[in-house]
């Protein structure tokens, strides 16, 4: 026999970031809850409003299955002496039980007579189990901070109102969270300003949409928001910009979702787009519509609670809050026109960047400086990289920015312009802070990839200097964050600079301040390569793969990753762990010698076996073919060609005793091994990449 299950967590108004991760953490709680009991179930759907969360489980079995228990006890001949009498082995498993002694009998478990007990336990109710479930999933939902109401010490992520635990059409009798489970809803708080009764557990969706105006469904709510705000923008002739978040957000805001459209004066069109735009969606939640170009027309569409019977004055109301908000991001940009950025710039000794390093100006020196290196080094115009890294910070102490705070960078770009800055320079402002998140765009012109490192490395390496390196659950200066910018930087604009270099420039730039340059370049430089390894991990390529290229302690990021993807891909091939396993083996003879007594010269005339003289001609010609390959960083190429020699290798071990006792033979035999393996080593070591079993 099954049963729908339904439970309704009604609060006041939740979190509107933080309820769909709420919704599906109950509703994976509650799953597991159920799995672990062993109860089966048709399907599970989970509901989530600014006002509840609420899981429906649909054919839920009414009662656990009966269970066989068997219990071992001890073997006979220990349980009963020669006489039958019971030990007290046999006393103790009886009582153990709640057994007597007549009601234990004796089996064989396949190598012994034993004492055994065997019972059928009961099924469960469900009803009985589901509370604690609930409770339970309650417990671990990922709630940063849980807040109390009245003289209750219960706690939650927001007060409880009423709670709903039905099975079928039952009340499931229990208490969650101080409150006693009944069958009675709420609707929506203005459409339906009463309580609802639930027949039925499975007919509680409907309910609420029919009857409550509730779309409990965040999905489908989410799916309604996206479609009306679309359509609004159309009606207009333009299209609506979806951000995913503010779409999340406002989904988690209302109940009874209504798509409205505003508009607001064209003369704050003049004020930069992202203020505009900032304005509207963070303090107002309001999306905005761009035209056929891209550029933001003057309108801006809001997600109401409420169906009103005169739209019109919602509108009105909605136009009069934003307008006083772009009126403010109007003011603070003609404001911050007047005072140039370099002048802000020289004012940045009144921020401190860190204690033990100093001000925001005497980062901005810094950067300048390294900028211009690093601008030099790329093929950019370090001229320009010098003045975009004194003067990237200057925006922050600007009206704009201290109201705004995302548009640090973006208010440096405008202001450029005005001061009539380089556009270059006025981009490498913007850009300098890309890229701000995992899979970000990255800076586009040279001078704004060399602010960008310029920036990240003076930080990394004056937090490192200082021994204030992250922790596993402190960074407080987004280290890994940077880091991971800094590789990406490098690598995907194919930027060929050596990193440990990069840092010890940056570390020599704090002067006195660090007193171990080397120390400081060297410790930063490990951490960021550990990044780069995680990185990879994450793209599903080994730790050994990794391994293998680290053996040659390069510190060229690009060049890094050109060998890590290609020993990645030669160890796809066939050829690759036989190739491997060779290549460790001629490590493991070449590790017990002593390399003074080795030559790299060898003798063909010395070569007596067929197999040592086919891997030498085959060795040449190999070494012929990869040496453009290996000059032009063709490493997956390379190791394509050299994956050839597998046979004439394989030949070689199978036919060839390379320890005879004729030194000149055996040396000859060593030096070819040596020039194999260091055909190899030009790309990594793969001896590493050796497979135990």
């Amino acid at each position: 026999m099954s049963n729908d299950f339904l439970v309704e967590i009604g609060t006041e108004e939740l979190p509107p970031t933080s309820l769909l991760k709420l919704s599906k953490s109950f509703t994976e709680q509650i799953k597991q809850g159920i799995d672990a009991e062993e109860l089966r179930f048709t399907s599970i759907e989970s509901f989530a409003t600014p006002r509840r969360l609420s899981v429906l489980v649909s054919g839920l079995d009414e009662m656990t299955a009966e269970k066989e228990l068997t219990i071992w006890g001890p073997p006979k001949k220990v349980a009963f002496d020669d006489n039958g009498v019971p030990s007290k082995a046999a006393e103790a498993f009886a009582r153990k039980n709640g057994l007597s002694i007549d009601q234990l009998t004796v089996e064989n478990d396949g190598k012994a007579d034993k004492l055994i007990f065997r019972s059928v336990s009961a099924g469960k109710e469900a009803t009985a189990l589901l509370p604690n479930i609930v409770k339970t999933a309650l417990e671990k939902l990922p709630i940063p901070k849980r807040m109390r109401w009245g003289t209750s010490r219960i706690e939650f992520v927001r007060p409880a109102q009423w709670i709903v635990m039905m099975f079928g059409s039952n009340v499931i009798d229990c208490e969650i969270l101080g409150i006693k489970a009944a069958n009675i809803t709420r609707g929506h708080r203005f459409h339906c300003d009463t309580s609802l009764d639930i027949g039925n557990a499975g007919s509680y969706p409907a309910l609420l949409q029919e009857s409550g105006h509730v779309i409990p469904s965040y999905d489908d709510r989410k799916a309604i928001v996206r479609e009306s705000v679309i359509a609004e923008g159309f009606k207009l002739g333009g299209e609506t910009v979806i951000d995913e978040d503010l779409l999340d957000e406002v989904t988690g805001l209302v109940e009874w979702p209504v798509a409205l459209t505003g508009s607001f004066e064209n003369r704050f069109l003049d004020v930069p787009a992202e203020a505009l735009i900032s304005s509207m969606k963070e303090h107002q939640k309001y999306f905005h519509i761009v035209d056929k170009n891209g550029k933001l027309m003057p309108n801006f569409i809001t997600v109401a609670n409420i169906r009103s019977n005169d739209p019109s004055q919602v509108i009105s109301g909605n136009e009069r809050v934003i307008r006083p908000r772009l009126a403010d991001a109007a003011f603070f940009y003609e404001t911050d026109k007047k005072t140039r950025l370099d002048t802000r710039a020289k004012k940045l000794n009144t921020i401190v960047f860190q204690n033990k390093l100093g001000t925001l100006l005497d980062k901005t020196q810094r950067v300048k400086s390294l900028a211009e290196i690093i601008g030099e080094k790329i093929g950019g115009n370090p001229t320009y990289s010098a003045r975009a890294g004194e003067l990237c910070k200057a925006d922050l102490l600007s009206d704009m920015v201290l109201e705004f705070d995302k548009m640090q960078g973006i208010a440096g770009y405008y202001y450029a312009l005005n001061d009539g800055e380089e556009v270059e320079v006025a981009n490498a402002i913007k850009d300098h802070y890309l890229p701000k998140y995992a899979g970000d765009k990255l800076p586009e012109s040279l001078t704004g990839c060399a602010v960008a490192l310029a920036d990240r490395l003076d930080t990394i390496t004056g937090i490192f200097g200082i021994g204030q390196k992250p922790t596993g659950s402190k960074d407080p200066f987004a280290l890994r964050r940077a880091s991971i910018s800094v590789l990406r930087i490098l690598v995907e604009k194919n930027f060929s600079l050596d990193l440990l270099e990069l840092l010890q420039l940056a570390a020599a730039n704090y002067g006195a301040i660090l007193t171990d340059v080397e120390t400081t370049a060297s410790s930063s430089f490990d951490y960021m390569v550990e990044r780069f390894r995680a990185g990879y991990i994450d793209d599903q390529i080994s730790a050994e793969v990794f391994q293998a290229v680290s053996v040659k302690a390069l510190s060229v990021p690009l060049d890094i990753d050109k060998r890590v993807k290609a020993v990645n891909s030669f160890n796809q091939l066939p050829e690759a762990q036989a190739l491997a396993a060779a290549n460790k083996r001629v490590s493991n003879i070449l590790a017990k010698l002593d390399d003074e007594d080795l030559s790299d010269e060898i003798n063909e005339e010395l070569l007596i076996d067929n197999a040592e003289l086919n891997l030498f001609r085959l060795v040449q010609e190999k070494e012929r073919q990869v040496k453009p390959l290996f000059e032009n960083s063709e490493y997956e190429e390379a190791l394509a060609v050299l994956a050839n020699l597998r046979v004439s290798v394989d030949a070689f071990f199978d036919d060839v005793m390379v320890m005879v006792d004729d030194k000149a033979i055996r040396n000859n035999r060593l030096a070819l091994l040596r020039k194999l393996r260091g055909l190899f080593l030009e790309v990594a070591d793969i001896s590493v990449l050796v497979q135990t079993k």
